[in-house]
């Protein structure tokens, strides 16, 4: 009798024994079928042991009560008297709710359980075929089946099988679940059967042996008329057997569905006949197969229908398999589908998925099956379907370490492991991990962990997973380094010619000099070497992520030769997360980025400092550069200490819009192309403000100490005056004196002209560092007109001889340097003409589009594409700014926002003031930044400027790259450029031509 207040003894040993619901439980224990066991402690202990001891006697209860009275004695009196069975039962009872309902269903099937011979530990098809003899339609192959899947969840649950073992049984039931599903589809068609001879090939997890408990069975169907038969009419009844059988195995009955049987791996997909024939699938293979395709191939396996038919697909596109590794579009693809796919996964479940999420399942098998494809084509050892066998014969013959292979092989099992009893519990197809608490405990339990089950779970799961994340460093790079280095006595290393197999697979042009790099960076027994060896795993994986992976281990090697006996370089890089992945993205990207960084390896710290890639203002650099031109002892020096001062800035530039348009791993790339074109014209602009600020000071000082007879200020024009200079661009300026009180103005006119000509020289004398080209060509009367003028010689010229086009130049007139007060002056002389009152007459609208149509047939180069250019050609630059310089002219005297100096500015405001329509102003706002983000592209790849796409395929695919486009999509990139600039040459025909 129980002390009321108290909890009864039975109640504290089934807390003790692992229920979470001990009061259920009691009450459960009480039923009168469970009178003969509940006093029995063996019965408790084995609950006790099972993954969700609640769940296991729900299922036991239901089982009894299900059982005919005339044999409950002789079922519970097996389950007390056999712990093998008992241990089975209880232990799938526990771990799965769905083979629960199937024995509350089919009471009897528990004597399947009760058998414990040898044969009965690892069956194989046969046995499983034996089990599925007695099916003859849908519904009792799901009976049988069933029950079959009730004895591999036994030996599951309760050990006596591995999960290999347990996922190679799950496969071969697969295999006699098909034998016996197109065995009922013949039977129902006699006269299809007899036409046509019919192979399953299975392929993915059933293929390779591998299978789980609920999985898609994908498979290809292979053809062949029976002899004397029609052909194309028996393609059509194998193409009937196979559908039946598709519908027998995924078609939900009153026992539910087995699984659906997928075809979609066929060549054409879902697209593509259901069956062809044995020479049909050939020859897509041999003309029109991806590489996703072959590596498909690589589990292909017959396992129902013809045996010989089976066969002889097998021997015929086993070697095309092995040669995809020699395919001319192998490396795009393979870095199209080493790229993380993450993206169809809802967000919130990232980080749950067991599958796709990042340290996944799929990131061992891809990593696997790659290698396979490498290095198969020479070793025949490697040609397994299965993950496990195929890890293992890799490190067996020295393509990944042991101990690396040893460490993912514990990794892969466990999130299998985990994998299944996700699955088993209610019969699902899922890959997400559970978020309630209760599943993750049964999960836990089942795994073997009972201390503190969650906890140790998420701690085992995170820990594995991260493993598998560095999976990529581990089996395709580290072998590299150890090819090379020769460090390890004792362990079998890649031959010279598999390291180049896979250098190449991974990208790498050279992979002769590649591996002459890697011998260099990663040998001997120095701090520096050590180090590298530590990073370079890491760097040649993200070098293999860009277009140009040799110049990134080429650009890596002159730095580290260039600054490895720094100490604060090396621990930069190991030990600021981000620098080392920065530093390999600017490598990698093209060559302006890394040519500036070797000219001055120090400016690597750039890309340690969360700060580093902001740009700096304008007036903070000019402060630089003015202090930096003080300290000199010449104007040569002084202007080159300005200079190295730019050659910085650009390189900071470079590698904040590279990093933003490619991303890192932790910081994704700039979802908006506007605001990185907008920060590099900013920036590149404000360095080469401070840069002529420093020129003049340094020609001034040199000839006249502290003051020129004549104020002078440089006015930025063109893209300089706007604030949109790319890296390539020249700086555009007008030069503007005064006199000073009591000076000759022909004195004054001579100092003017020495200190332009000095400055330019300067600023073009050959040094390590990029020269500053300036262009005064939009001056009055042009080249002809001369260099300096007067603000007094300016107003004369403008008040009798400006023309309409010079206007339109002074649209974007700013002063960049010198004296601010004469600058200002200046603006204010030029306001009435850019922005003339009551707007453009119509014969100056006429006159600009004249020019306009004669710059277009003029200007473009021979032979240049006009539907490719950036600056001339359709819908690109010119397009888009003489439309917006057009409406400011026009409208700037009444619209205080169109009078600026910058295109986007203007065009917004043009569209703020509803002088253009919205989706008019983003289709030519997207054709500008796109058509300056292009040409900014060419200069950052090839390392001069360029105003169309690269011919070169390397250079174009990096330009694709820095747009935002995955490997292999050039073509799209292209497609795309001519889409966006052909809508806005038809905004400009309307808004410009008025057409």
């Amino acid at each position: 009798m129980t002390v009321p207040g108290r909890r009864s003894s039975t109640f504290s040993r089934l807390l003790r024994h692992g229920f979470t619901d001990p009061s259920g439980a009691e009450h459960l224990l009480d039923v009168p079928e469970l009178s003969a066991l509940r006093d029995d402690s063996v019965l408790l202990d084995a609950l006790g042991a099972t993954a969700d001891p609640d769940l296991a006697l729900r299922g036991l209860v239901r089982l009894v009560e299900a059982q005919p009275e005339t044999e409950r004695g002789t079922f519970t009196s097996t389950l007390l008297s056999a712990k093998p069975f008992r241990d089975r039962l209880l232990g799938v009872l526990g771990a799965s709710e769905a083979l629960a309902d199937h024995l509350a269903r089919h009471p009897r099937d528990w004597e399947s359980l009760v058998q414990y011979e040898a044969a009965d530990l690892h069956p194989g098809i046969a046995e499983f075929e034996q089990g599925l003899a007695e099916a003859t339609d849908p519904v009792s192959l799901r009976v049988a089946y069933r029950r079959c899947l009730l004895a591999i969840a036994a030996r599951d649950v309760c050990g006596t099988a591995d999960l290999a073992q347990t996922a190679a049984e799950l496969a071969d039931l697969a295999t006699a679940t098909l034998r016996a599903a197109l065995a009922i589809a013949r039977t129902a068609e006699p006269a299809d059967a007899a036409l046509c001879r019919l192979a399953v090939i299975a392929m993915g997890k059933c293929g390779g042996h591998e299978l789980n408990y609920v999985s898609d069975v994908d498979v290809i169907f292979v053809g062949e008329p029976a002899e004397g038969a029609d052909e194309g009419k028996a393609i059509q009844a194998a193409t009937r057997l196979a559908s039946h059988l598709m519908r027998i195995c995924s078609e939900t009955t009153v026992e539910g569905t087995i699984w659906p049987v997928d075809a979609n791996l066929r060549p054409e997909g879902r697209n593509g006949p259901l069956v062809r024939t044995l020479s049909s699938h050939l020859a897509y293979y041999q003309r029109w197969a991806k590489t996703w395709e072959f590596q498909a191939l690589l589990k292909a396996r017959p396992v129902a229908g013809d045996p010989e038919l089976g066969a002889q697909y097998v021997d015929a596109v086993s070697p095309l398999v092995w040669q995809a590794a020699e395919r001319e579009n192998f490396v795009p693809d393979v870095q199209k589908m080493r790229r993380r796919v993450v993206d169809n996964i809802p967000v919130a479940q990232v980080e749950r998925e067991l599958k796709l999420g990042p340290g996944g399942l799929r990131d061992v098998e891809f990593a696997v099956q790659l290698l396979q494809l490498v290095h198969g084509r020479s070793d025949a050892t490697l040609h397994s379907g299965t993950t496990l066998d195929a890890l293992a014969a890799l490190a067996a013959g020295g393509y990944v370490g042991r101990a690396d292979a040893s460490q993912l092989d514990e990794a892969y099992r466990f999130l299998r492991a985990m994998e299944h009893r996700i699955q088993l519990y209610r019969l699902r197809r899922t890959h997400l991990v559970p978020e309630d608490e209760a599943d993750l405990r049964r999960l836990g339990r089942s795994l073997g962990l009972r201390t503190d089950p969650v906890a140790e779970l998420n701690k085992e799961w995170k820990r594995h997973a991260a493993v598998v994340r560095r999976l990529h460093e581990k089996l395709f790079y580290r072998p590299l380094l150890d090819a090379v280095a020769q460090l390890a006595p004792g362990e079998i290393r890649l031959s010279p010619k598999a390291a180049g197999q896979r250098l190449e697979a991974l990208g790498y042009a050279d992979p002769a000099a590649a591996l002459r790099h890697l011998e260099a960076l990663a040998s001997g027994v120095s701090r520096k070497a050590a180090i590298q060896r530590t990073l370079l795993p890491v760097l040649l994986g993200w070098f293999a992520d860009s277009a140009d992976p040799d110049a990134g281990l080429l650009g890596f090697r002159k730095v580290s030769d260039a600054l490895g006996k720094t100490p604060w370089y090396l621990r930069l890089l190991r030990d600021e997360g981000a620098a080392a992945e920065n530093l390999a993205r600017v490598l990698s990207a093209g060559r302006l980025a890394p040519d500036l960084l070797l000219r001055a390896p120090e400016a690597v710290a750039i890309l340690g400092d969360p700060e580093g890639l902001r740009p700096r203002g304008r007036d903070h650099l000019e402060q630089e550069v003015l202090a930096a031109v003080g300290r000199a002892d010449d104007a040569e020096q002084a202007v080159a200490a300005a200079r190295g001062v730019r050659r910085r800035e650009l390189f900071r530039t470079a590698a904040a819009d590279l990093i933003g348009s490619y991303g890192t791993e932790d910081n994704p790339r700039e979802p908006d192309p506007g605001a990185l074109v907008d920060r590099v014209g900013e920036a590149v602009t404000d360095l080469n403000a401070a840069t002529i600020a420093g020129a003049l000071r340094a020609a001034v000082r040199a000839e006249w100490g502290d003051e020129l007879p004549t104020r002078f200020t440089v006015i930025g024009m063109g893209r300089f005056g706007g604030n949109e200079l790319g890296y390539g661009s020249d700086a555009d300026v007008l030069f503007v004196h005064e006199p000073r009180e009591g000076v000759d103005e022909q004195e004054a006119a001579r100092a003017a002209n020495r200190v332009v000509a000095e400055m330019r020289r300067l600023l073009q004398v050959p040094t390590a560092d990029p020269p500053l080209l300036i262009d005064a060509d939009l001056r009055p009367e042009g080249k002809s007109g001369p260099l300096v003028r007067s603000l007094k010689s300016y107003e004369a010229y403008y008040r009798r001889w400006s023309l309409v086009w010079e206007s339109q130049a002074l649209l974007r007139a700013e002063p960049m340097a010198g004296d601010r007060d004469l600058g200002e002056r200046f603006i204010e002389l030029v306001d009435p003409l850019r922005y003339p009152a009551e707007g453009l007459g119509e014969d100056a609208v006429r006159e600009i589009r004249r020019l306009k149509a004669r710059m277009e047939s003029e200007r473009l180069p021979r032979g240049a594409d006009p539907t490719l250019h950036a600056k001339l050609g359709r819908g690109g630059l010119s397009d888009v700014e003489w439309t917006v310089q057009l409406l400011q002219m026009r409208h700037g005297w009444a619209e205080p926002g169109l009078r600026t100096t910058r295109t986007r500015e203007a065009l917004g405001a043009a569209h703020a003031a509803g002088l253009i329509p919205t989706e008019e102003a983003q289709t030519l706002d997207e054709a500008w930044v796109l058509a300056t983000r292009v040409r900014n592209a060419v200069m950052l790849v090839r390392g001069r400027p360029g105003d169309t796409f690269p011919s070169d395929p390397r250079e174009l695919a990096a330009v694709a790259r820095y747009l935002g486009y995955e490997p292999g999509h050039v073509g799209e990139m292209v497609d795309d450029y001519r889409r966006v600039t052909r809508r806005a040459r038809a905004v400009v025909e309307e808004l410009f031509y008025g057409a």
